[in-house]
């Protein structure tokens, strides 16, 4: 009889460490759970997959979330063990949902075996247990471990209870809606989808959480959500007495690209998104407007909220902070809270914009290095420093969307980013100040030095720009126009990628570079065309023509094609051909990235793992 197949699940794997001083390496593997074994093996594009490892059910003594305040190096942060024949197998899953089924599923299969009484519940880091500090692999754990606990045990909260009333009613969990960095020692650090508990919600703007390791502090009260709560009154974007005359009302009055509302339906419980735009019409001029869209809930057993499409979140909070990123359907993403009594907390996420305005008379302009639609680019000096100015070319964007956006890019700091250092609005044409990029962008570097850049070259410039966009994806932070023109070199080689925060507010969604060419088919991938669906996917597909044009020194993709003979070819199934100095390697990359299904594409943490690899070899 073949074994009964469980689970199965892309997950990321810490290597046996099998002296102190090993490497730890952190590899992604197919994971796959059987009533017999769990295997994991490698998966290749183009290739055969791998078997990796095998670990027979019956040789597994303990299964169990590690918790743990160290850093995790990897792309999934929701970590679990595996104690099996004296080894630890510690693997990461994307979500806490993903690991707890995992957990879940693991100890059901295993809890009659021969298993430990107590467990280490942190990482062995180091020579030592985190948890214990004992410095023997294989000494005894520190905690007792339940073999039918299937949920992690969170501390409970130490909260003064009124006689006769359970404990379990008064512990509220709320989900982290983003990070967040403590202000000072009494602030508690926030992880993006982590769960914790409410200690004290008296004070509208602040809150007092625990987490799942007993740290309690304070957090900015709109950087969280409860869970299967409907209390939104502390968030800015909610109106609950305003009807949809009302909205539409408040909202023509604001008159901004994607201003909101988050107002009562004529249904009880049901809650409506209501937001401004001006999309152009049919005929193609603007239309201003309001647009309502209804929350939805699912049918399933587990309720989840969405909009236009099927992006499911478990708190409405969080579906509304993913639209203010993304518009995955709507209209225009939810760029603008409005509320009918003008009150709310504060976003202590915002920078105050004297932080980042640049004086006027500190710029000395020198020529123009660049253009685009947005306006141009010219050399300039700011406090003894070589900058790049961009000047915004009046009608591109509007002050808000300008300011928006410049808070937006102060907010992203990486050594792969082309660093902003201030922005310039008080004065007509505004702007924004760069660091200043020696060597131009990457597309020209290419070309004039073609035919004398080695192979490692190439390499490391592709590494250097997954890891800007692997840092841009954990930002949830989507692009929309990478590609070799909108990267920078400096004097020493370095490739930092640029324009990561201009193009989602030019007004015709177009870019025209200096060349003349129209942004952006030769790069897109097919949704983008189709839909107009952009995505962190969708970038990997820019990435992997990026990569085309620096193992092709900077050669056009689909050079003499037409935008629609482009769009025919990838209708067809057919790719851009192999560029004679992409090793077979790179090439398998290239084609990952350009799956038809975005799903289908690799993540920009683990292109940046695979380069990597290769640099290694």
């Amino acid at each position: 009889m073949y074994p009964r197949v469980i689970l199965k699940e892309t997950m990321i794997k810490k290597s046996q460490q099998k002296r102190r001083t090993s490497p730890c390496n952190y590899k992604q593997r197919f994971f796959v759970l059987d009533t017999q074994d769990l295997k994991y093996s490698e998966r290749r594009p183009g290739k055969k997959p791998i078997l990796k490892g095998c670990i027979e059910l019956s040789a597994i003594k303990c299964v169990e979330i590690v918790h743990s305040d160290a850093p995790i190096p990897c792309s999934n942060k929701y970590p679990f063990q595996v104690f099996h024949d004296n080894l630890y197998l510690y693997i990461f899953a994307p979500d806490n949902d993903c690991r707890q089924r995992w957990v879940r599923a693991l100890k059901e299969e295993t809890k009659y075996n021969d298993l430990v009484v107590n467990y280490h519940p942190n990482f062995w880091m180091d020579g030592r247990w985190r948890c214990c500090h004992q410095t023997e692999k294989l000494a005894k754990g520190c905690q007792e471990y339940d073999p039918i606990s299937y949920v992690s045990k969170k501390p409970l909260p130490k909260i003064r209870e009124e006689e006769g009333t359970p404990h379990y009613q008064l512990q509220k969990l709320v989900v982290a809606l983003q990070d967040f960095t403590p202000f000072g020692d009494h602030d508690l650090p926030l992880q993006k989808d982590q769960e914790y508990v409410v200690i004290d919600s008296s004070h509208s703007d602040w809150w007092k959480l625990q987490d799942d390791m007993g740290n309690t502090g304070f957090v900015p009260s709109t950087y969280i959500a409860e869970i299967s709560g409907t209390d939104f009154h502390r968030f800015k974007w909610y109106s609950k007495e305003i009807d949809r005359g009302q909205s539409e009302e408040l909202l023509m009055k604001e008159g901004k690209e994607g201003a909101f509302i988050v107002r009562d339906s004529r249904l009880a419980g049901v809650y409506t998104v209501s937001v401004f735009t001006k999309a152009p019409g049919s005929n193609g001029e603007k239309n201003p407007r309001v647009k309502h869209y209804k929350i939805r809930e699912t049918d399933t057993e587990e309720n989840k909220f969405y909009l236009a499409e099927k992006y499911l979140f478990k708190t409405i909070p969080e579906l509304i902070h993913y639209h203010q990123h993304n518009a995955a359907g709507l209209i225009t993403r939810l760029r603008h809270p409005v509320s009918k009594h003008r009150t709310g907390s504060p976003d202590l996420g915002k920078h105050p914009t004297d932080q980042w305005e640049v004086d006027r008379e500190e710029l000395s302009l020198g020529q123009e290095i660049g253009s685009g639609q947005f306006g141009l680019v010219l050399e300039g000096n700011w406090r003894d420093k070589k900058v790049a100015i961009k000047m915004v070319r009046e009608g591109a964007m509007s002050e808000d969307e300008f300011t928006e956006e410049a808070r937006v890019m102060t907010r992203l700091s990486h050594s792969k980013l082309v660093q902003l250092y201030g922005v310039c609005t008080q004065h007509s044409p505004m702007c924004l100040v760069f660091e200043f990029m020696e060597n131009g962008c990457l597309s020209d570097y290419l070309q004039a030095r073609r035919g004398h850049l080695s192979r490692d070259t190439m390499l490391g410039m592709c590494l250097d720009i997954s890891d800007g966009m692997a840092y841009l994806e954990r930002s949830n932070f989507i692009h929309r126009d990478l590609a070799a023109r909108n990267c920078l070199v400096s004097n020493c080689n370095e490739v930092k990628v640029s324009d990561f925060g201009m193009t989602r507010f030019v007004l015709d969604d177009q870019y025209t570079s200096s060349h003349g060419s129209k942004f952006p088919v030769k790069w897109s991938a097919p949704e983008v065309i189709r839909y107009s669906k952009f995505s962190s996917k969708s970038d990997v597909w820019s990435f992997g023509v990026l990569m085309w044009e620096v193992y092709s020194e900077g050669r056009m993709p689909y050079e003499h094609r037409t935008n629609a003979e482009v769009v025919d070819s990838l209708n067809a199934g057919l790719r851009l051909l192999k560029p004679r100095l992409a090793p077979d390697d790179i090439q398998q990359l290239m084609e990952w990235c350009w799956k038809e299904k975005p799903e289908d594409r690799p993540s920009f943490a683990l292109l940046l793992h695979e380069l990597a690899s290769l640099s290694d070899l």
